[in-house]
């Protein structure tokens, strides 16, 4: 376990984990400065093995981590909990639960910090847990085994719940299923955590498209969905009474002219809903787009992602900052977004790591 001096106030606090076994699987924290556009290491936790996608409270108080000593196993990957300590980055742990799933994939928690949702991506199938008092976890509240299959039939022959999204007015959850081409509806209670299938209980993507990640545009009125397969966006008009979505657009996130392999990862939207960013794995890329007033996206650019297969991303609380984890690649880049452009830059050298897979930033 490596500890450093504490954070400087002010400063983000960063949290990327590292998706490998033995000493080299750990939750790295570190301190963002935002005017070098650095990240200094403050912290390492080696309790978890194989530490995978990671999710913070909207207090920053408590951390949460999926993990296995065997990832995709026949065994289910297990969810574990931490205190956060904001001044060191060190996590104290709180417990664990059972993700009911294999090769679990994504958490998510709720605006208001009660409640966590969860993807089982080989297993295809979603769980809830309530946040305790103490921010551990409980027992599953609910738990949702999705059917179906779709055109690809070596990655579409069976379910794979891979994301999930939260709406802004929080009675709603959205699980991509790449298996199925289907992000699946449900109406969602965070007092209780209970998922139940809403009254349109799923919209399907374009044939063999692969939904995979999702985020929802900060003024509630768009959905955007990543697709893997294909290497598209879909996004679709959120009714937020009803929890409807209407499909909108669907665009390409890499070069016409590449005829190389490549999958997408993840998609993230600026503080300000101005630009959406999503990567490439193959292509090794980030494609930046603009959102015009009506949610519609325009290409702005398609920049490299200066490492192998960029997983995830995440965007500093002003906007001006955007850090890529690129997990075959051993690295991380800070990246700076132009303000007026929404075009990225490199704001200093790659940081090596082992396998970095998720990022989340806690703004003080």
């Amino acid at each position: 376990m490596l500890t450093s001096p504490a954070a400087k106030a002010g400063q983000p606090l960063v949290y990327i984990s590292a998706f490998t076994s033995g000493e080299q699987g750990a939750i790295h924290a570190f301190e963002l400065d935002t005017e070098a556009g650095q990240l200094k290491p403050l912290h390492r936790d080696e309790t978890l093995e194989n530490p995978f996608f990671i999710a913070v409270t909207p207090d920053n108080q408590y951390l949460y981590s999926i993990f296995a000593p065997t990832f995709g196993g026949k065994e289910p990957e297990q969810v574990a909990a931490f205190k956060i300590d904001q001044t060191t980055g060190k996590l104290s742990p709180l417990g664990r639960q059972s993700s009911k799933g294999t090769a679990s994939c994504f958490l998510e928690v709720d605006p208001t910090g009660k409640s966590v949702v969860l993807a089982n991506y080989s297993s295809g199938n979603v769980a809830s847990y309530a946040v305790q008092k103490d921010g551990s976890l409980s027992e599953p509240v609910s738990f949702v085994q999705h059917e179906g299959s779709s055109v690809n039939t070596k990655r579409q022959g069976e379910p794979h719940a891979h994301g999930f999204a939260i709406a802004p007015n929080n009675r709603f959850a959205y699980a991509a299923d790449l298996g199925i081409d289907k992000v699946l509806c449900y109406a969602f209670d965070p007092e209780t955590a209970e998922l139940t299938p809403n009254s349109q209980p799923f919209v399907r993507t374009p044939p063999g498209a692969g939904p995979r990640h999702l985020a929802f545009h900060p003024n509630g009125k768009h959905l955007y969905v990543i697709n893997e397969l294909l290497n598209t966006i879909t996004s679709y008009d959120f009714i937020a009474e009803s929890g409807i979505l209407v499909e909108r657009q669907t665009i390409a996130t890499l070069p016409e002219n590449f005829s190389g392999v490549s999958n997408t990862a993840d998609v993230k939207i600026t503080p300000d809903g101005r630009y959406l960013y999503g990567t490439n794995r193959g292509h090794d890329s980030i494609a930046a787009y603009r959102i015009a007033e009506d949610g519609q996206l325009s290409l702005i650019e398609i920049a490299p992602s200066l490492g192998k297969g960029p997983q995830n991303l995440a965007i500093t609380g002003d906007g001006s900052l955007l850090i890529c984890a690129n997990m075959p690649g051993d690295n991380v880049v800070v990246f700076r977004i132009d303000p007026a452009t929404g075009k990225l830059t490199a704001a200093s050298d790659p940081i090596e790591m082992p396998r970095p897979s998720c990022v989340r930033i806690i703004e003080r």
